[in-house]
């Protein structure tokens, strides 16, 4: 049975090399032709010595994923719907900016946390992505459009973990894959470019900073415990206080000096003037006040949510509640709507091998609402 390349960090397929004799700097070149340049046929790596080759194509491959739809919106973002095996399928988008192109990449099929405004809360969780499923989005995207557009520097310039699935509850798998992307043989991100978003799992909050910090950014949707726990399910397990201060735990690691709360703006529901007051003193509490932007989020409605958007009169003057007290507050601008791309619309179809019978299937939004930003309007700080 041949592995995965795509499942290894460097450091994994230096150890993975050894097993067939080969020296850490062969692994090296395998990785930047792997990850720098798209290359999955083994004798195309022609700096390799053939013995090598012959190895590579008799013990592993460089396993994509498969598309199963494409589809590119008016303002030029793109959603890929990528085929995982037994009937499951993820999303990711791609966002180009003019000073940046950024990726939103799914770490699992489907979610557990089950968040009121997510419109896969009610599909349930599939399973976790293996860490070469994580990286295949990343690898395809790059590869695809360097190609189509005649370029060779790198083109993705931001990675978000704000697609389908809550990132740290896949946690073994995410940070290899974090590892591969920040890997000056790999892609190169800076860490201040690669985001982890997550609805607050607080013990692996932890260990990010510990085991690989990068930009943090936290789903919060609430001004207050009871609010969040009806919003965000997971608030019963680690509530507003054990995620604030798990919070600033994470800054003494994180290489910003800041999180980014995500705030799903819901119509009646979190969005008056004194939820506005109360996430302002939340935000600046001696005890569990955490240095912060928050970005706003228009809510996409679904029809099983019975949640609203909020009008945007509201909006604005919930942000200027913020933005008077000195917190740098952004209202998110909505992309990719037309392709329902947009926070909270993903699904997908998932045709049968027999190529007759389909079956509708709902997929984890790429949204902060579950994961802490929505990919089909992200805007990330340089």
């Amino acid at each position: 049975m041949t592995v995965n390349l795509l499942d290894f960090d460097l450091e994994g397929l230096a150890a993975w090399c050894e097993t067939l004799g080969e020296k850490r700097f062969r692994a090296t070149q395998l990785f930047r032709w792997i990850h720098q340049r798209g290359a999955s046929d083994f004798e195309s790596m022609t700096d390799l010595a053939q013995a090598l080759r012959s190895k590579l194509s008799a013990n592993a491959s460089v396993k994509a994923l498969s598309v199963v739809s494409e589809h590119t919106s008016a303002d030029g973002t793109i959603k890929w719907l990528f085929d995982v095996g037994g009937g499951n399928a993820v999303e990711t988008v791609f966002i180009p900016e003019d000073d940046r192109a950024t990726l939103c990449i799914s770490s699992q099929a489907g979610c557990a946390v089950g968040c009121r405004f997510c419109s896969t809360g009610a599909q349930g969780f599939s399973r976790n992505l293996s860490t070469g499923e994580i990286v295949a989005q990343l690898w395809y995207a790059e590869h695809e459009l360097k190609r189509r557009m005649g370029r060779t520097e790198r083109l993705i310039s931001n990675v978000v973990m704000m697609g389908m699935g809550e990132p740290l509850q896949n946690y073994q798998a995410l940070v290899p894959a974090l590892r591969v992307m920040l890997d000056d043989h790999g892609y190169g991100l800076s860490r201040r470019r690669l985001t982890v978003s997550t609805s607050g799992v607080v013990p692996m909050i932890d260990r990010l900073g510990q085991d690989c910090p990068v930009a943090l950014a936290v789903s919060l949707h609430a001004s207050n415990d009871t609010l969040r726990t009806d919003l965000v399910p997971l608030n019963r397990k680690h509530p507003l206080p054990e995620l604030m201060r798990a919070c600033q735990r994470y800054l003494a690691h994180a290489p910003r000096d800041f999180v980014t709360f995500e705030y799903c703006m819901l119509d009646g529901v979190n969005d008056s003037p004194s939820h506005a007051r109360e996430l302002l003193s939340l935000l600046q509490d001696v005890e569990l006040g955490v240095a912060c932007k928050v970005n706003l989020i228009p809510f996409n409605p679904f029809p099983q949510s019975g949640l609203v958007r909020s009008p945007a009169a509201r909006v604005q003057a919930f942000a200027e509640v913020l933005q008077d007290a000195g917190i740098v507050t952004t209202t998110r601008k909505t992309r990719g709507d037309d392709i329902d791309a947009a926070c909270g619309q993903l699904a997908g179809d998932v045709q049968d091998r027999t190529g007759i019978n389909r079956r509708r299937v709902l997929h984890k939004p790429i949204m902060m609402a579950l994961t802490g930003a929505s990919a089909g309007a992200t805007k990330v700080e340089d």
